[in-house]
């Protein structure tokens, strides 16, 4: 039982991580930091977006207009903290014992 709770604990901290390189592509995206007509930074670029906005559209639509501020990715961060804590601090120790 610890290994699953590992594995769902791991799975949670590399998707924390891709939420991050998504939120910092964005922004480099959108300044036009990064090269946009490169083959490479765009495959990189759809690979964010496919894997993040799915989790992340259901979101957006339960929060107010901000403007041109999107929260959407620290709610999920902090949603994913909540997770990891339940998992850890309530589910865990029920489990083993």
């Amino acid at each position: 039982m610890l290994a699953l709770f590992q594995t769902i604990d791991l799975a949670l901290n590399i998707y924390t991580w891709i939420l991050i390189a998504s939120a910092i592509f964005s922004w480099l995206y959108a300044f036009n930091v990064v090269n946009s007509s490169n083959q490479f930074v765009n495959s990189i670029g759809l690979f964010l977006h496919n894997v993040t906005e799915p989790v992340l559209r259901p979101i957006r639509r339960l929060l107010p207009n901000l403007g041109g501020i999107d929260i959407s990715p620290i709610i999920l961060l902090l949603i994913i903290f909540f997770i990891r804590s339940l998992m850890w601090n309530s589910l865990w120790p029920m489990v083993a014992r």
